[in-house]
């Protein structure tokens, strides 16, 4: 018997930030993933899990910060593997680190990792993540306790892993997040790798050496005070998921907390951030 999909086409402006919200906010929803789009993106669910009432309670789409219309097509059956080989190419970042799909052939790269691509938000196309990729590429985390804050599908923390990190805390607040960074770690052969799923209220009485938030300017400031309270003296803390106009208030609270700037990656007008606790 034929599964039948329906498939969510949503045009969102601005694009990038929306499009992570309503994703976070679909994934409490019977969706079973979502491929990026021109415009927005596309989400999947089977026909026999819609409601009319299914998207009445998202707040994005109540935002007046975003403008965000979609349609619905039928599908009598999705070919997942199909669908994701036509939305996701593998990523290259600096030559020394590849991100690709099972489907994908192996690569000689130094860092070759697999990811199972059942959404394409946090497989590493987003620029947010590539600068979180180089900046790993350019430090030695050999043998430092790490944290990969909203950690998505656990890019950061495999790589963290494959160079040397250990142990490692994955956090994020999404529950197929959490399933799925599970899934990617196990798919990596990672053994120092621990996903939970929760908030930065996990982080009381933890400390660490290496910490990467890769979230958004306002999750951020608002939990800045327990990402520095739990870096170690030395400690490394890489900061993306915002704008280049946002770097004053992320600044700022940096600095106030007694951090230290050291580096700065920029692509297309999305930034990541170093800071040292010295």
């Amino acid at each position: 018997m034929q599964n039948t999909y329906l498939g969510y086409h949503f045009t969102i402006e601005p694009k990038e930030l929306g499009a992570e919200i309503l994703v976070a906010e679909l994934g409490e929803k019977p969706f079973e993933s979502f491929i990026d789009s021109d415009f927005g993106i596309v989400a999947y669910i089977k026909k026999e899990f819609w409601t009319e009432d299914l998207l009445d309670d998202l707040f994005i789409l109540q935002s007046p910060e975003f403008a965000i219309s979609y349609n619905i097509e039928e599908i009598e059956q999705v070919n997942w593997n199909e669908e994701w080989e036509k939305n996701f190419e593998p990523i290259d970042v600096d030559g020394r680190c590849h991100v690709r799909a099972p489907f994908h052939p192996k690569t000689a790269a130094e860092y070759d990792i697999v990811i199972e691509p059942k959404m394409s938000f946090g497989t590493g196309h987003h620029e947010t993540t590539h600068m979180m990729i180089q900046h790993l590429l350019e430090t030695d985390v050999a043998g430092k306790k790490t944290l990969d804050m909203g950690c998505g599908t656990a890019i950061l923390a495999i790589l963290a892993e494959m160079k040397g990190a250990k142990p490692i805390d994955a956090i994020d607040i999404d529950n197929w997040c959490y399933l799925n960074s599970i899934e990617n770690a196990e798919r990596n052969g990672c053994q120092y790798i621990t996903v939970y799923e929760g908030d930065a209220a996990m982080l009381a009485g933890k400390s660490y050496d290496v910490i990467i938030a890769n979230i958004n300017r306002n999750i951020l400031l608002n939990d800045m005070q327990q990402y520095v309270d739990c870096l170690n003296p030395n400690g490394i803390l890489f900061l993306s998921g915002f704008y280049e106009e946002d770097i004053p208030a992320i600044d700022a609270s940096c600095v106030g907390k007694g951090l230290r700037f050291v580096k700065k990656h920029a692509r297309n007008n999305w930034v990541s951030l170093k800071y040292v606790n010295s």
